[in-house]
């Protein structure tokens, strides 16, 4: 039996991992929570799962626990916004509590980054730290420290592509609370051909791969490492074209298409004028580079389990639109 150090359990993808880790394992698990309130688990379903109520910020009040007793931390906790905040519990907390940790009782630090970080050869990519808004900017500044940790190598970094997930039961993903905004334009958006790729997953792979992580602390990509010097893991299902995403998303509504208009980036720039649509710098950048797109993205199905949502037509059958 392990005892497992989690953040951010209040959250979309927290809840899915919490909840697989209660429903699968006997593991003891330690949950930090800023309100209890939020979480939609069941925490007595079995014994020992211990609600922490606290923050980030007060990290420190759990020095003993951290020192003593825990074998796996995962790190899911994020500030979103506020310059002061985000640096503060994104970077300052977060590798205050790596470093709280025992190197000879802990075996495996799971520290969530975002795949908005990386390039297309899974190296840093300068511009988010440039024009990256707060959270993603602080996210590069963390995982550019990791290597300098002293149980670097006990550190996986995992970088979801875009999530979605939630139910009922369940905070939804950003995305997922607003993917019926985009289906309702579909009548419209079908016309239109536009030059981009992306990566997506839903909560609960995502909580598959950390199980197994949690259960496999042994484990290491196969693959070259990353320069930083800390293990890394790009979550996602493989990636597809937005014209591809859009023609399953048309399909899955029994809508035809006949033709489509070519959205070359010289006519959006006319229409962002036109209708002077306000873009910071990290949309500018987004909207140029276009192909969000990384190597060797993992999902439940690379460790030999079964996935819970491979395409864009389970995506909308599961979310119920």
């Amino acid at each position: 039996m392990k005892r497992i150090f989690i953040t951010g359990a209040s959250g979309c993808i927290g809840h899915y991992m919490t909840e697989a880790l209660i429903q699968n394992t006997n593991h003891e698990l330690y949950l930090l929570v800023r309100n209890p309130d939020k979480l939609q688990i069941d925490c007595q379903a079995r014994p020992g799962i211990h609600i922490l109520v606290g923050d980030m910020s007060r990290i420190e009040d759990y020095s003993d626990l951290l020192l003593k007793d825990i074998n796996v931390a995962i790190l899911a906790a994020t500030a979103w916004g506020g310059r002061g905040e985000t640096y503060d519990i994104n970077v300052v907390k977060t590798l205050a509590l790596i470093n709280l940790l025992n190197p000879k009782i802990c075996e495996r630090v799971i520290y969530f980054s975002t795949a908005s970080i990386l390039d297309r050869n899974n190296q840093l990519l300068l511009p988010a730290s440039q024009f990256g808004h707060d959270y993603i900017r602080t996210k590069y500044q963390c995982f550019s420290q990791l290597n300098k940790q002293a149980i670097a190598d006990k550190i996986i970094a995992v970088f979801p592509t875009l999530v979605f997930g939630g139910d009922e039961t369940k905070p939804y993903s950003h995305l997922s609370a607003g993917i019926t905004d985009v289906t309702k334009w579909i009548g419209l958006i079908r016309w239109f051909s536009l030059d981009g790729s992306f990566h997506f997953i839903h909560g609960r792979d995502i909580a598959s791969v950390i199980s197994y992580l949690v259960e496999n602390p042994e484990f290491s990509p196969q693959s070259e490492p990353d320069s930083s010097g800390v293990d890394c893991l790009v979550l996602g299902n493989p990636a597809i074209s937005v014209d591809q995403a859009i023609a399953e998303i048309t399909n899955y509504f029994n809508k035809k298409v006949y033709f489509r208009i070519p959205l070359y980036i010289w006519l959006t720039n006319i229409m962002i004028k036109i209708f002077r649509i306000q873009m910071d710098s990290w949309s500018r950048f987004s909207l140029d580079y276009r192909h969000f797109t990384y190597h060797n993205p993992v999902t439940p199905a690379s460790f030999g389990m079964q996935n819970y949502c491979s395409t864009v037509q389970e995506l909308m059958k599961i979310s119920g639109v």
